[in-house]
Parts: C-alpha cells; structure tokens; sequence
C-alpha cells in the first residue's frame, strides 16, 4: 500500500513538472517571438519545476532500479554475499535519505525564517525548496522497501519490483 501511493505521487509530480515546464517554456517562446513580450515569471517558474522534477526522480529512479551502481565487486561475488550487501546498500542508502530529509527540513527552516521572497512571483523562496524533503523521504522510504524485500525474499531485487541482472541489449546486425 505505502509502494503504490508512493508510485502515484513520483508519477503524478514528474508528469506534472515536465508537463508545466514544456507548458511555460512554450508560452514564454510565444510571447516573446509573437507579442514581443516575456513571460515575467518563467524563469522562476521552471526553476521550481527543475528542483521538482530533480526531487522527484530520485525516488523514481529508486523504484524503477535505475540508479548509479559500481558493481564490479558486487558482480563478482556469489548470489549469497550479493544479497546481503543488497540489504546492507539499500539500508545504508535509506538511512542517508532520511538524514538528508531531517537536514533539507532544517535548511527550509532557516530560509523561512529569512523572509526572503521570489521576485517575480513573489512566493517565499523556501517554498521551491519543500520538494527536497518530499523526494528524499519517498527515496529512503523505497530503499527501506528495497531492504525488506530483500530479507523476505529469496531472489535479489535491485528495488521492490526489479530483479538484479542485466538485459542482453545486444543486437546483431
């Protein structure tokens, strides 16, 4: 159940932040080549969709077992002592992810309390910020998922859906 609402909410964040943006960006082309006038607040808009969209897919990227790995140790050891460094990295992982959601909430706090507003859109600038939390929280909460697949399951899962190994991308021509 917590999977499925996190998948939802990283799903309808990036479709909407990448929709908004093209949306903006568009508009403000429009604008400015059309009616020789830009939109005073795109720039600042898409900003706020960047850290979005960044905050965002890092936990889709979690999910989806997308994410940097160096696995030229991992590959080489044996199916037992790879799932457990699997269990180890992911918990390591979600451990890091929460502290940077603790530190990120830290951070909106102290430029809350700063007063400082957007010029153009004037919306406090902690505001963009409010995505960092959310992405690093969704992030450790799939790790911490991650981890527990691992322990309750036999095979070795990258994420909660995704199984280690590699696709034979290989095509011949």
């Amino acid at each position: 159940m917590i999977d499925i609402a996190i998948a939802r909410t990283e799903a309808v964040m990036l479709a909407a932040g990448v929709l908004l943006m093209a949306l903006n960006t568009i508009s403000n082309v429009i604008g400015r080549f059309v009616f020789q006038s830009s939109l005073f607040f795109s720039e600042e808009l898409n900003r706020i969709l960047i850290v979005l969209i960044t905050f965002a897919g890092i936990s889709y990227a979690a999910r989806h077992g997308r994410h940097i790995r160096m696995s030229a140790v991992y590959d080489a050891l044996p199916a037992p002592a790879r799932k457990i460094l699997m269990v180890v990295i992911s918990i390591i992982t979600a451990i890091l992810m929460f502290a940077l959601c603790y530190y990120s909430v830290s951070y909106i706090v102290t430029l809350a309390s700063r007063g400082r507003v957007l010029p153009s859109l004037q919306i406090p600038v902690w505001v963009i910020y409010l995505w960092a939390p959310v992405g690093f929280f969704m992030t450790g909460a799939q790790y911490a998922l991650t981890a527990v697949k691992n322990l309750l399951d036999k095979d070795i899962y990258l994420s909660t859906s995704v199984l280690e190994g590699y696709d034979d991308t290989e095509t011949e021509i």
